[in-house]
């Protein structure tokens, strides 16, 4: 990989010590009340940090095979978009204003690309500039290159490139009337992790170049346009008959994966003076009472790592299409309904979400082969903020349900692919987006914390933080880092410590000690009496287990189960669906996980339970190895989920269909 320095900024490294201090505090309080206390100190560190956020202390270039971009020679800096959205014809059209910035003797810029309608490319004065499309690549798409007079030093040329998206663009999903909760307007999202953002903006889409971006949308007048920005226009302004202007901009550099818009009939609910919830106007008292701990996540995570640097921290909840459990949009957290459980158990979502501002939109992985420095960090991230709202004992239940998930992950995959850092040569980037990144990542980091104590690791990862903000990063610098603040030349904790087997060596290093949790004991020995002893489920106590307990209950396997093989009589099944009232369940992750038993054993009621929860969300975590499961079951399976699939497919976004699709064999 090549590395490129370029500059300091001194109002970050300020940023930083002030955060730094403040840090210190905080490890020496525990409980709301310090959370409460160092928070509003912690917002003047924001604004310090912030006002550093349009210019990285260092900026560092990797090799990004899923980019066409040549960083090194000239970069993209910020994008300006100007678009229309036009529901009719399910298309963006307009220009993208890049700002570039090149080496000395610099003649051109290459831009990546993916199905977009490139009408032309001029220069800030209107004059034609010469460029071309190179050939398509299946997964990159298409190198534009744009011919530039030679750079002479640090100036910046203005390139604007008028285009429209298709309707088939990878990153959108224009959604109709009908598939939206409200049923009287359109509605159109994007999703661009991890690299669709090329297919509706002409950028360099890496994440290891970061740039600020702004936009002016004009939309129907009877519709709401958000982005992952600030909105400069709130109500919008009065443009051409029917329409309204849209106005945004984010001055803080984001990795090209971040920008992200969505435009329907939305309303917006405030949970306090830097937090809310948008969502369609039916469903949004019902998002705001599910979410309403989101302020206090906000205080706990900046209480443990730092100031939030972004300004407001504002939520999404989208149709039910969207194809993740949440995107960390910054600003503006996109997340799917199927999170709002009536009870508050499945924020850890918005844990999560809101942990990727510090691991991912402010430290990013530099290429798709390190998602476990965004994904493994984050999910350890998440768990803390848990801790700190809802106690250890609910922190460590979610840590075993991940490790069961891993578990089973590790036994069914290839060697190489539960690496934390994974070769995707010649394979798109989704192809690294399974459980190994986010749990056997955070589990690393638990093993860090373990060995070196909570105090000193947490002093460590806060510094990372500060020390590496609005920068990319790669296995090698994660590693350079933690050699030269935490282990500081301790040969003897470098050994324990066993980084380099966790980051290249496949499954779990020998200093692994899997999580436990006491309130699963019960569960487990209930989970045996029903499924292997033949109890009844009238014995299940169910009604007082959490959300998490009633999971474990539903993850219960017998030892040594052998792929396709029952393990419970349909007169078992019937029990439990009746008896736990299954049928109806009302959260989403009970729901998937009584369905994977169920369709495993061809139980022929719950098909009308699929059918209902598969045509009703698009996520793709559970929409995905539920097809799966069906697919597996052959004869039986198959004309089931041919059935479902051809009914569910229209609302599914790219993301999840072109998952399916590949299961299924359709082209």
């Amino acid at each position: 990989m090549t590395l490129k320095l370029v500059g300091r900024v001194s109002a970050l490294a300020l940023a930083a010590a002030l955060a730094s201090s403040l840090g210190a505090c905080a490890t020496m309080a525990d409980g709301q009340e310090a959370i409460e206390r160092i928070a509003i100190a912690n917002r003047a560190a924001a604004e310090a940090a912030a006002a550093a956020g349009a210019a990285a202390s260092e900026v560092y270039y990797a090799d990004d095979i899923h980019s066409n971009a040549r960083p090194a020679e000239a970069r993209v800096g910020h994008v300006a978009l100007d678009l229309t959205a036009d529901f009719a014809s399910k298309t963006l059209s307009g220009s993208a204003t890049l700002d570039v910035t090149g080496r000395v003797g610099a003649t051109e810029v290459v831009l990546d690309t993916k199905n977009l309608n490139i009408r032309g490319v001029r220069d800030a004065q209107g004059r034609p500039l010469r460029h071309e499309l190179g050939a398509v690549d299946a997964i990159k798409g298409q190198a534009l290159t744009v011919h530039l007079p030679a750079f002479t030093g640090a100036e910046t040329q203005k390139i604007v490139v008028d285009y429209s998206t298709r309707p088939d663009a990878a990153a959108l999903q224009w959604l109709t009337p009908q598939q939206t909760a409200g049923g009287q307007k359109p509605y159109l999202f994007s999703q661009g992790q991890a690299i669709l953002t090329r297919t509706w903006v002409p950028t360099q889409d890496s994440p290891g170049i970061r740039q600020t971006y702004s936009a002016r949308i004009m939309a129907p007048a009877d519709l709401t346009v958000v982005m992952s920005a600030e909105h400069l226009t709130p109500t919008g302004e009065v443009a051409a008959t029917g329409q309204k202007a849209w106005r945004f901009d984010m001055d803080r550099p984001i990795p090209p994966y971040l920008m992200a818009i969505a435009i329907g009939d939305i309303a917006f609910a405030s949970f306090d003076g830097r937090t809310g919830v948008w969502t369609e106007p039916s469903r949004l008292e019902a998002a705001r009472a599910e979410l309403v701990s989101t302020p206090r996540m906000v205080d706990a995570a900046e209480a443990l790592y730092g100031p939030y640097r972004w300004g407001r921290y504002d939520l999404l909840v989208l149709p039910p299409s969207f194809p993740f459990g949440g995107m960390e949009n910054p600003r503006l957290t996109f997340a799917t309904p199927t999170i709002i459980a009536g009870d508050q158990s499945l924020v850890s979502l918005v844990a999560h979400e809101l942990a990727h501002s510090w691991s991912g939109n402010l430290v990013t992985n530099a290429t798709w082969s390190d998602i476990w420095l965004n994904e493994g960090t984050t999910v350890y991230f998440e768990n803390r903020i848990m801790e700190a709202l809802y106690g250890r004992e609910r922190a460590m239940q979610e840590q075993v349900l991940g490790w069961g998930e891993l578990s089973a992950e590790l036994a069914t995959t290839a060697p190489d692919d539960t690496k934390l850092h994974i070769d995707l040569t010649g394979r798109d980037p989704d192809d690294g987006l399974s459980g190994v990144p986010y749990e056997k990542g955070a589990a690393m980091l638990r093993t860090i914390e373990r060995i070196v104590g909570r105090p000193t690791f947490d002093a460590w990862l806060r510094g990372y933080f500060d020390r590496h903000a609005f920068q990319p990063m790669t296995d090698v610098g994660f590693l350079a880092d933690i050699q030269e603040h935490l282990i500081k030349g301790d040969a003897a904790l470098e050994a324990q410590l066993q980084l380099e087997n966790w980051i290249y060596q496949p499954g779990m290093p020998s200093n692994w000690v899997p999580p436990v949790s006491d309130a699963f004991t019960a569960v487990d020995a209930q989970a045996k009496a029903v499924f292997a002893d033949k109890g009844p489920a009238s014995a299940i106590d169910w009604k007082n287990w959490n959300t998490q307990q009633r999971q474990r209950f539903l993850a219960w396997r017998p030892e040594g189960l052998k792929a396709g093989a029952d393990w419970l009589t349909p007169a078992q099944l019937a029990d439990l669906e009746k008896t736990l009232n299954l049928a109806n369940e009302g959260n989403a992750e009970l729901t998937f996980a009584w369905l994977q038993i169920a369709l495993a054993h061809h139980y022929e009621p719950a098909v009308a339970t699929a059918d209902r929860f598969l045509t009703t969300q698009g996520r793709r975590k559970f929409v995905l190895p539920l097809f799966q499961t069906l697919w597996g079951e052959g004869d039986w399976g198959r004309p089931i989920a041919t059935r479902i699939y051809a009914q569910a497919r229209p609302l599914y976004h790219p993301v999840t269909s072109g998952s399916v699709d590949q299961l299924v064999g359709r082209p």
